[in-house]
């Protein structure tokens, strides 16, 4: 029996791992090592943490789906031998990786967590040393000899999201993340208080499956008044383009073009999966409850819930890489595969 938990730390980059160079105050990668010297208050957890870095460290700009899969490959090689699991990943495109992950690992039981800052890790008011203390309690948190939070979630300033529910939302301040259509997993003050109702919980029969098939031929296109068929048309005859996010108004409603409809429809029949996500941050796609909504149902254009257009890139990736079948897609798009979304 282990003395101590264990987490691993995942370096992806992003502005956590960087810290200020005192002589030319530009920010500059640090590793596990300088990281421990920031935060000394690591060696008092009584947590075993080891490390495994990106090389080079990147900026969360130029994360790609090879990178979600660089992640979920680490937790894979490493998942018997460690508790939990903390991604350190920049917060620009954290919402897209954790979304991705939670689709890659499949049957997850164990928390993985992601997490960054605002402020590189070496500035007087950096919210990174809050951030990844906690993140790495939660990554070790049990009840009953089991992780109280078997899932892939995004900790930031005071609260834990489930991670394929989550948006940046702010690039100024330190509450970055919000989670518009489900509530959050946990919240943090003097004392970690879990919601166990909202937390999902794996068979406990099933092992961990780790898919990394991703097709990235998607596009999303967003409605917007004025738009031109020109517009939509070049967006729709993408070459290779299997799947398409399209941004509508409100409950998920579009124009009432003659144009429009003819476009989106023979997309449709031309094999293309057009996936209805309102603008809105919060509420969900009701197609058929406005007049204005019944054209996109009418070409078979389907619906895609509350979710997140991270989450929903993510799906499809994962989705359009596992399967061939556009039926079989489309019925697994109408269906919660791990929280994503809510469907009525």
């Amino acid at each position: 029996m282990k003395d101590k938990n264990t987490v691993l730390l995942i370096f992806t980059g992003g502005t956590i791992s960087m810290s200020e160079d005192p002589t030319t105050g530009a920010l500059r990668p640090i590793d596990f090592y300088r990281l421990q010297e920031y935060l000394p208050e690591l060696k008092q957890t009584g947590i075993e943490i080891k490390s495994i870095p990106f090389s080079p460290l990147m900026d969360s700009s130029d994360v790609q789906p090879e990178t979600w899969k660089e992640i979920a490959l680490i937790i894979e090689e490493n998942f018997e031998n460690f508790d939990g699991f903390v991604v350190l990943h920049g917060t620009d495109t954290m919402a897209y990786s954790a979304s991705a992950l939670s689709f890659m690992l499949k049957n997850l039981s164990k928390p993985v967590i992601f997490t960054g800052a605002q402020l590189p890790i070496g500035m007087m008011r950096s919210d990174a040393k809050e951030n990844l203390l906690t993140a790495i309690e939660i990554a070790t948190a049990k009840e009953n000899g089991k992780a109280i939070v078997p899932e892939v979630c995004i900790f930031f300033e005071d609260t834990l999201f489930r991670g394929n529910r989550t948006t940046k939302k702010n690039a100024e301040h330190f509450n970055a993340f919000n989670s518009y259509n489900y509530p959050p997993l946990a919240k943090v003050g003097v004392h970690i208080k879990y919601f166990n109702s909202y937390i999902h919980y794996p068979d406990p029969s099933a092992k961990l499956e780790v898919n990394t098939n991703i097709n990235p031929n998607i596009a999303i296109l967003k409605l917007f008044p004025g738009i031109t068929q020109q517009n939509v048309h070049a967006t729709l005859n993408i070459p290779e383009l299997k799947a398409v996010i399209l941004e509508s108004y409100g409950a998920g409603n579009a124009p009432r073009l003659t144009w429009l409809y003819e476009e989106l429809k023979t997309a449709v029949q031309n094999g293309i999966i057009i996936v209805n996500k309102s603008q809105c941050s919060t509420g969900t796609v009701e197609m058929g409850k406005y007049e204005t909504s019944l054209n996109l149902l009418n070409a078979g254009v389907i619906s895609g819930y509350d979710c997140t257009t991270e989450a929903l890139v993510a799906k499809l990736m994962h989705l359009l890489g596992e399967y061939h079948s556009t039926e079989e897609i489309k019925q697994k798009m109408s269906v919660s595969l791990c929280g994503e979304m809510t469907v009525s």
